[in-house]
């Protein structure tokens, strides 16, 4: 995954032994708020929560709920490049601003209310609580901020415009760009189950082609997302002659190609894909289509600097077609590895804020692993662990590295290294886990080390009253899976499981039933040993 997407970069879970001082880590960490020209309200409970909706009722006014988390880079691309602008700090006098970061205590009990995981997730209410939409983050900040002023005039919820648009009723301008730019990726089946999203988003294509208040624009991005999708195999839109048209003259155009950055880089591969097919000379002309398009928008700085990382990252993931992830030296053109080092080096230095490095400098490092430049992303992360608001972030991203480079004793240093280091108590066990699952694969045969770890992973979720919501839960689970699978392998281990599900069921215990806590504990609790036995 790409870090400024993702909620990690790939190989972030991983990790060693640590030392007893880790437990006396604070498990709150101290999150500030996303900005300072905002009247943000920080949330982390119902009451939270209440009093933010009760304002809204009193004063006519919508919500707009953002959860995110300190370390995470596209989170701090938000802050760097949405939440500080001007326009958005007026249009933010006209709603009720809410923050949930995901480490303070009781926010994965919201995620779990509001149906939010990944960070960051921006969703905009009425003051009923019912959504208006989902806005997309990963958007460039100026069409983020048409679509919020878009959906505040209108006014309907998201559903409502889908439910009539499948329906064939007559939609506006604004309604067409609600769904075309709907958060897709954060709405964790809030319109539709994922499994039909493919078809839907095809079906509004065709008819957003059909309407005449759909925009060119619009119908692009319908075209695009469905055309991604449907490269899973799942039902998208078919890339007929007119379609394939159609894109080849939206990357010749400049304009339009920015309009739809977003869209482009993030699904460069799935694009080519769905349009190419089979056929290599047809992959051939798009390869060299995007790429020509993808270079005008890494050279292009008006756009963020994180965007422009993005689109030199699509490069390398078309120059890479045919080699596996698992390739540590790909052969790639030498003024390609010339541009990668060329753009890493520009940006470190020309990137001051520090909202803005902790998105750029975690991308940068991805981009110039994937080229294989393994010792210029080594040099980047660690020269910045000190100036990192989150450098156990950088210590994952390290920790993989080496990983990559069949360097295990390396790599869990630097896993053992960011765990001790992460904060906050969702983080903690998020990072706990990948430090538990590196430590499996990377040295099985340390039964007492494993041992260790999953018994700290376990106290910290004891005193974390919100441990088995949402997020929190996820990585425990993750974490029994792991276990279990090492112990499935290792009868050496099974003593360990043992007397970790004991630990485990004593944490269940005291958990209250009426929240669903007591059930997803001892759900993971079960798993925990081979076979799900108690």
């Amino acid at each position: 995954m790409k870090p400024i997407r993702a909620a990690w970069p790939a190989g972030l879970l991983a990790g060693c032994l640590i030392g007893l001082s880790a437990l006396s880590l604070p498990l709150q960490a101290a999150p500030g708020l996303p900005s300072t020209q905002v009247a943000w309200q920080p949330a982390a409970t119902d009451a939270d929560v209440d009093r933010a909706f009760a304002q809204a009722r009193a004063e006519n006014k919508p919500v707009l709920l953002y959860w995110g988390a300190t370390w995470c880079p596209p989170c701090n691309q938000l802050k760097a490049t949405l939440f500080n602008r001007q326009d958005f700090a007026a249009q933010s006098r006209s709603l009720v601003a809410v923050h949930v970061d995901g480490d303070r205590p009781g926010a994965q009990k919201l995620g779990a209310a509001f149906q939010v995981r990944g960070y960051p997730t921006l969703i905009l209410m009425r003051p009923d609580r019912s959504e208006i939409t989902r806005l997309p983050g990963e958007a460039e900040a100026a069409q983020v901020m048409a679509l919020l002023q878009t959906a505040m005039a209108g006014g309907r919820p998201a559903s409502e415009v889908l439910a009539d648009a499948r329906a064939g009723k007559p939609l506006t301008a604004g309604e067409w760009k609600l769904l075309a730019f709907h958060g897709w990726e954060t709405d964790e089946s809030k319109l539709v189950p994922a499994a039909e999203r493919p078809a839907v988003l095809a079906a509004l294509h065709r008819a957003a082609a059909r309407a005449a208040t759909a925009d060119e624009e619009t119908r692009t991005r319908l075209m695009l997302k469905a055309l991604a999708l449907g490269a899973e195999g799942a039902n998208g839109l078919a890339a007929d002659a007119a379609v394939r048209t159609r894109t080849q003259q939206l990357l010749a155009d400049a304009s339009a190609a920015r309009a739809q950055m977003d869209v482009l880089v993030y699904n460069t591969p799935a694009l080519v894909r769905a349009l190419a097919g089979d056929d290599d000379t047809r992959r051939a002309a798009l390869t060299a289509a995007f790429d020509t398009a993808l270079q005008r928008l890494q050279a292009d700085t008006t756009l963020s600097r994180a965007d422009r990382i993005s689109a030199l990252d699509a490069r390398v993931s078309l120059a890479r077609h045919g080699q596996a992830d698992e390739v540590v030296s790909p052969r790639l053109p030498p003024a390609l590895l010339a541009e990668v080092r060329g753009l890493a080096n520009r940006l470190d230095q020309e990137t001051r804020d520090p909202f803005e490095r902790q998105a750029v400098v975690p991308s940068l490092a991805w981009v110039q692993a994937r080229a294989g430049l393994w010792a210029d992303s080594d040099a980047l992360l660690q020269a910045n662990l000190a100036r990192s608001a989150a450098p156990y972030y950088l210590m994952s991203q390290l920790g993989s590295n080496a990983r990559k480079q069949g360097r295990p004793d390396e790599a869990l240093r630097w896993y053992a290294q960011a765990f001790e280091r992460s904060e906050g108590p969702a983080t903690r066990l998020q990072w706990g886990a990948g430090y538990l699952a590196a430590l499996v694969d990377l040295a099985p045969g340390d039964v007492a080390r494993i041992e260790q770890v999953a018994g700290q992973i376990f106290t910290e979720a004891g005193r974390d009253p919100a441990a088995f919501h949402e997020r929190s839960a996820r990585s425990l689970q993750r974490a029994a899976q792991k276990l279990a699978g090492w112990g499935a392998q290792r009868p050496a281990a099974e003593a360990a499981l043992q007397r970790l599900q004991t630990r485990l069921a004593g944490l269940c215990a005291a958990r209250e039933a009426a929240d669903g806590q007591r059930q997803a504990c001892e759900a993971t609790a079960r798993s925990l040993v081979p076979g799900g036995r108690a």
